[in-house]
């Protein structure tokens, strides 16, 4: 079992993801977690997934695709880290991906579907890591970060987000 990351395994920007993912296994929580957001998704109408709570703020269906590009960034990072690549890994910068996500013209049942893809394979990822491989450590976007800390830094990102859809969308929790 994982345990949670040290502080300087990661960048101090995670810390607030890191602190939302409750103790235990963290595959267990991107488990249930993945279920959790795919069925608040699917659950939501195409009205909902194009609803922005502000102007200037994204849709459900941009933010739901925001949480998998990032998970699939995360995962990156974690592959480059476990296969042994000592390069400096890139940061993204997330708006200009929002801006070319092609969100608009998809259906919210097509993002959710890409959601739930994008988790099993990071759960699929995950499970071929050697104990070595979770050890790795190398530099993304300018900071430290360890194949280990990449687990709890997606279960808290989505956390964050699944937050954000009830209290600033309005999506209900089932």
């Amino acid at each position: 079992m994982l345990t949670r990351p040290a502080i300087g395994d990661y960048s101090d920007y995670f810390q607030g993801y890191i602190d939302r993912v409750p103790d235990g296994n963290v595959m267990t929580v991107l488990t249930e977690q993945g279920e959790r957001m795919a069925a608040l998704l699917h659950a939501a109408s195409e009205e909902q997934g194009n609803f922005c709570y502000a102007p200037g703020k994204w849709s459900v269906k941009r933010l739901a695709l925001h949480i998998a590009d990032g998970e699939r960034m995360f995962c990156y990072r974690a592959m480059c880290l476990a296969r042994g690549d000592q390069q400096p890994l890139p940061g993204f910068e997330e708006n200009a991906y929002a801006e070319n996500d092609g969100s608009n013209e998809r259906t919210l049942a097509s993002i959710a579907a890409e959601y739930e893809s994008v988790r099993a394979a990071t759960l699929t990822l995950f499970a071929g890591f050697s104990p070595t491989a979770w050890q790795a450590r190398g530099i993304a976007n300018g900071s430290p970060v360890t194949t280990a800390s990449l687990p709890w830094i997606i279960a808290g990102h989505d956390l964050h987000h699944f937050s954000v859809l009830q209290e600033r969308y309005g999506l209900p929790t089932s």
